[in-house]
């Protein structure tokens, strides 16, 4: 009975995800020129498509090794190899299953299962890696903001925007010695760390700028492009689509620039992180068959193989 009311749950929870995703798509491309938008995509460079992807790949490569660095603060000791795999099912689970488990339902999952770790202490460690990110974000995002046409129009907002700037760090290293003393030996490498793996997004949207051919303005749209993260962040749409396109939009509309560069940057981003994420499925149901390497007294396939046998475990508790 309890399974069942589980079940409800994540299924309306993924209906509520899917309504607030197309309504928001179909909002933007309904205020937009959709045969003008399609021409941008089709006619954007290929090679810096190509480096827009590599880029986004790299910044959840080191993503993944903060998150590891957190675990190993909690005394969980994993191979790289094998933490970038569980990370990459992780973002698999995100985008696809959204309503289910999600991606760090799904390592918290199975750490405990594999490691026989306290769940409160793997949970701590991917929540505050994810606090982590977030602080990150909002440093950049101010940073981006300052020589922006929103602090030109909104001159009276910029000690405000210095605030954030100034404060995000202190705030963040105060509530680690409040909250997770167990993480204050790490503070400064992840906090480093946090704001290269944005950076590398914000690159990797400054590539599909440049493969779009925008001309100008590309610290606004870069700007908007982190605003809109913020926007993805709460779990309230497929991963993040929708929010962004929507943000876009109407940013680029307050500032007088045409939105369908914008709206386009955010549906081709959205498209690597969801061809990026099917690296996840693959791995999964390659795992069985990598060699085999030491890891915390288990090899990397016994590890891997784990990750498949486990993923099978939880679709058949999501029936």
């Amino acid at each position: 009975m309890e399974q069942k009311k589980t079940s409800k749950k994540k299924l309306l929870r993924t209906v509520f995800q899917l309504l607030i995703s197309i309504t928001a798509l179909y909002i933007v491309l309904t205020k937009t020129d959709t045969a003008k938008l399609l021409e941008i995509i089709s006619t954007a460079n290929p090679f810096y498509l190509f480096l827009a992807f590599v880029v986004f790949n790299i910044s959840k490569i080191l993503n993944a090794l903060r998150l590891n660095r957190f675990f190993r603060a909690i005394e969980l000791h994993l191979s790289e190899r094998y933490n970038i795999l569980l990370y990459y099912v992780g973002m698999f689970y995100n985008m696809f299953l959204p309503g289910g488990i999600g991606g760090d339902g799904y390592k918290i999952y199975v750490l405990k299962k594999n490691h026989g770790l306290k769940v409160v202490n793997v949970f701590n460690a991917v929540f505050w890696d994810r606090v982590a990110g977030v602080f990150a974000l909002l440093f950049l995002t101010a940073l981006f903001l300052l020589p922006s046409s929103f602090a030109e129009m909104h001159k009276a907002y910029i000690p405000a925007v210095y605030a954030v700037l100034v404060l995000c760090y202190p705030v963040s290293w105060l509530l680690t010695r409040i909250l997770y003393k167990q993480f204050r030996s790490i503070f400064l490498i992840t906090a480093v760390e946090s704001v290269l793996i944005q950076a590398a997004q914000a690159l990797s949207a400054w590539f599909i700028l440049l493969a779009l051919s925008v001309p100008s303005n590309h610290i606004d749209y870069l700007a908007i492009f982190l605003v809109s993260t913020v926007a993805t962040v709460l779990p309230i749409t497929v991963g993040g689509a929708g929010a962004r396109e929507i943000t876009f939009l109407y940013s680029l509309n307050y500032l007088g620039l045409d939105p369908n560069a914008g709206v386009a940057l955010s549906l081709i981003f959205f498209a690597i992180a969801a061809v990026s994420a099917l690296i996840g499925m693959f791995l999964q149901s390659r795992s069985g068959e990598k060699e085999r390497q030491k890891s915390q007294g288990k090899s990397q396939k016994e590890q891997q193989d784990n990750i498949s046998h486990t993923a099978r475990e939880m679709n058949e508790t999501d029936q």
